[in-house]
């Protein structure tokens, strides 16, 4: 034991001797840490948010449209001025994980800091450690906010959190609940927590709040959320139909590596989702969080499987185009989604048991249609793919034929649209419909 410590004092009296060692070792702890963070920064879909074109990374900006108006995504650059330069790390916890900011004023929710409770203390030092050593700092500051007073005034968000925001000992203490093994354990921090998928997946109250946040308080937890920029969030539970029953863990992992796999592609803010975050993460992780969405029991057991149906398929393959849409799914849609809609995964994503298309909400569909859709390449894929915008092309009607068509066939047997529905959905058109200068036929 007197060796022992005698070695150890030695040791690192040399060590000071050292020009340079102490502070190379300080260097190569603060590396990892940035490096670490990164990882953490990637998991949580922070530049998703926070960094918008022709601005810096993370500088802020990026536009959230609520029912009381606009709010913007700050910078979270160590910019000491306009960004979180002077926060310290308790400070920037407190942001993070309860949404306060440095002055004391509530952050709105738009910020997923009811998942975020559920970070642990190292994740979010190093999440700290990178943002304040291994970002950029930008002298820039985000918008002001698009509020109307009284609605501006963020006391009343102080009450918001304390009835739907966990504490972070609440939060970790349901981090801690017991799981099947290890993976799914890691799955379920990584979705309930840095991943927020319930941000979007879950149901939303008259508040504004998420129903749930983990699957430990029910079955709505990742059911499917409400519209977000007019697309509609599928469940994420093993609802048959409408969620991910008859999905693979090797297709949940591609899908969250690539944004494309053998059953569909990512489209509206999945696809940066994954552009910006889980395409990053390693297949150990990807594996745990494909590991746990698989162990969610279904919210409506009640569904019935897919089958498909060949009839479609059989009608337009003898040139039977008399069903209402079926001439316009030939003339625009069977080159790549084919006849019999099973596509050519992963590049054309079928559409035969489509959870989106199922969907009782034909929002996303009808989106697509009007403004098309762009799959960026991924490091695993670098092939991109492009959905053509047809909202200046086809009439409302058409439109609502060809959905209903589609929502129809191969045994998909959604409900079907009405050109109304359409012009009403027209008024929610997504920004980049717009940006794109689409303006769709009446």
């Amino acid at each position: 034991m007197t060796y022992g410590l005698f070695s150890r004092a030695a040791f690192f009296s040399a060590a000071v001797l050292l020009t340079g060692f102490v502070s190379d070792l300080h260097a190569e702890d603060t590396n990892a840490l940035v490096k670490q963070g990164q990882y953490v920064a990637e998991a949580s879909d922070c530049s998703a948010c926070h960094t918008v074109s022709g601005r810096g990374n993370f500088a802020g900006g990026m536009e959230f449209k609520l029912p009381i108006g606009s709010i913007y995504s700050s910078n979270i650059t160590p910019d000491a001025t306009h960004g979180i330069g002077a926060y310290s790390e308790a400070e920037f916890s407190r942001a993070v994980r309860e949404g306060v900011r440095r002055d004391g004023a509530s952050l709105y929710p738009a910020m997923p800091f009811p998942s975020y409770a559920r970070m642990s203390d190292a994740d979010i030092h190093a999440l700290y450690v990178y943002f304040m050593k291994g970002v950029q700092p930008v002298d820039q500051p985000a918008p002001s906010n698009r509020i109307a007073w009284p609605l501006s005034i963020r006391l009343p968000m102080t009450i918001w959190r304390a009835v739907f925001s966990p504490s972070i000992r609440a939060a970790q203490k349901d981090v801690m609940r017991s799981l099947p093994n290890d993976g799914i354990g890691r799955g379920a921090y990584l979705v309930e927590g840095p991943g927020h998928c319930g941000a979007c997946h879950s149901p939303r109250g008259l508040a504004m709040q998420e129903k749930s946040l983990s699957n430990s308080s029910g079955s709505l937890f990742l059911s499917g959320g409400a519209p977000i920029d007019g697309f509609v969030p599928t469940s994420l539970r093993q609802d048959q139909r409408t969620g991910l029953a008859g999905w693979s863990e090797d297709d949940i992992v591609q899908f969250l590596a690539t944004g494309r796999n053998r059953r569909g592609e990512a489209f509206g803010g999945m696809t940066d989702a994954i552009f910006h975050g889980t395409q990053h993460l390693t297949d150990a992780d990807l594996h745990a969080m494909a590991q746990y969405l698989l162990s969610l029991q279904p919210h409506n057991p009640a569904l019935s499987a897919w089958r498909y149906d060949p009839e479609a398929a059989s009608a337009l393959q003898a040139g039977d185009v008399s069903a209402p849409g079926a001439k316009v799914y030939v003339d625009h849609c069977a080159a790549c989604h084919r006849s019999d809609g099973r596509g050519y995964a992963p590049a054309f994503p079928p559409l035969a048991g489509n959870p989106v298309l199922m969907s009782d909400d034909p929002a996303s569909l009808v989106h697509v249609v009007q403004s098309g859709a762009v799959l960026p390449g991924m490091t695993r894929a670098p092939s991109a793919f492009a959905m053509p915008a047809y909202g200046n092309m086809l009439s409302s009607q058409q439109i609502a034929d060809v959905v209903t068509f589609i929502r129809k066939a191969w045994g998909n047997n959604a409900p079907p649209v009405t050109a109304a529905t359409v012009d009403e959905l027209k008024k929610t058109a997504p920004e980049m419909m717009r940006k794109q200068g689409i303006i769709p036929l009446n």
